[in-house]
């Protein structure tokens, strides 16, 4: 039976304070836990220990290699490899019950080419391969005979990720990662940081709503779409901000036969199976920054711009019954879509892990192990993720990354 977490500290100094105990934090808390064994002295604050308006809970829980920029690929191939070894990794975890398997259906994405897309598709999967990635390019022709049930007559082709893609179970991950974490001595905590201390460029204290104030070497900022009001407690400014995903889950009078992948559609729009139904969602047009207590589903995207390009794209689609809602907060960095992971250089142990625009889910693995190689090692040793640093930010230099849903 899982244990509840505590509303208060059981000490009032720690060496690390992780500000989030989602999939982020929890990855953070696991990789430190690992490298630093008995030596470890780590608190996780989690404002919500039910994780009910998480962004992991909330998640559409997929992982692809389909990205512009290399780092980003290696992250994910990181990532499928940990998914598929999570059941033995969380095994000395789990010794009264089975340790979880996270149900990885590696079905693959599919991203639908337009015309005046396919040169910059076929780069985008000739660097993919070059990686390792079993991305293919599929003409319209051979597109059709792999997928019958798709609609090509728009398309110049498609993009399959045949091998190491799909989707999986994304409250698995975290409750193993926060299992594993706190069983090796990381403790957490079902509280808010209301405000930070600062003293010669240093956090110095994190103050709790409880009242407590806790001291801390470093503080490290995992909140996901509240990471610049965490930011802004140290006089600090990163561009994230909470931004809606609704997510529909519907019926189908006509089912569709084989292996279907995550159809990425022309229009923005994804479908997947799940289970008997099917998963779908999209980029909303009014697409600004919500408010952080603002989960309410706008149905009408359904009806108005999801349900016409699901028919168009599947024609079998043509008679739907939506069986489930819900709406998550991606967190959103307007100015590069991708993670900004890092030390502060002014406040000097002030660490983001930040801004992941809905890949943190997938990222969480190579993240967690990077930020706990930067805080025990002092440097990267396994991916250099040097391009998230927060550096960029004020130089208003993106690392930009097309490949963006």
């Amino acid at each position: 039976m899982a244990i509840p977490p505590y509303k208060s500290p059981s000490r009032n100094t720690y060496d690390i304070v992780i500000v989030g105990g989602g999939v982020i934090g929890s990855s953070i808390a696991y990789w430190l836990s690992q490298k630093l064994g008995e030596r470890i002295s780590a608190l996780v604050v989690e404002r919500d220990s039910s994780y009910e308006f998480s962004s992991t809970a909330l998640s559409t829980s997929a992982i692809r290699q389909q990205y512009s920029n290399p780092i980003n690929v290696k992250i994910s191939q990181f990532g499928v490899e940990f998914i598929r070894d999570f059941s033995e990794r969380m095994t000395p975890f789990y010794t009264d019950e089975p340790s979880p398997d996270l149900g990885f259906r590696e079905h693959g994405y599919l991203y639908c080419i337009s015309p005046d897309g396919v040169e910059a598709a076929r780069e985008r999967v000739e660097l993919q391969r070059s990686l390792g990635a079993y991305t293919v390019f599929l003409e319209p022709g051979p597109l059709k005979d792999h997928f019958p049930w798709l609609n090509v007559q728009d398309l110049a082709g498609g993009a399959w990720g045949s091998r190491d893609e799909g989707w999986f179970d994304s409250m698995g991950l975290l409750n193993g990662l926060r299992r594993a974490a706190r069983a090796s001595g990381v403790e957490y905590i079902d509280n808010a940081v209301t405000a930070l201390a600062l003293a010669d460029g240093r956090v110095t204290a994190a103050t709790l709503s409880t009242g407590e104030t806790i001291s801390c070497g470093i503080l490290v900022n995992a909140a996901g779409p509240r990471a610049q009001q965490v930011a802004a407690m140290a006089g600090l400014s990163i561009p994230v901000a909470p931004h809606k995903r609704h997510s529909f889950v519907f019926a189908s009078e006509t089912p569709i036969p084989g292996r279907m992948p995550n159809v990425i559609d022309l229009s923005g729009t994804f479908v997947r199976p799940e289970g008997e139904f099917f998963l779908t969602g999209n980029t909303p047009l009014d697409d600004g920054p919500a408010d952080y207590e603002d989960f309410q589903t706008r149905h009408e995207e359904f009806e108005e711009r999801i349900w016409p390009a699901l028919w168009h794209r599947i024609p079998a689609f043509d008679a739907l019954r939506v069986m489930q809602s819900w709406t998550g907060h991606y967190e959103y960095n307007m100015l590069d879509h991708n993670g900004i992971v890092g030390f502060h250089p002014e406040v000097t142990n002030f660490m983001f892990a930040n801004g992941f625009s809905g890949h943190g889910l997938q990222q969480s693995p190579a993240v967690g192990r990077a930020v706990a190689e930067l805080i025990v090692d002092g440097g990267f040793q396994t991916l250099d993720l040097t391009p998230f640093r927060y550096e960029r930010v004020p130089l208003g230099e993106p690392f930009m990354e097309d490949a963006v849903i």
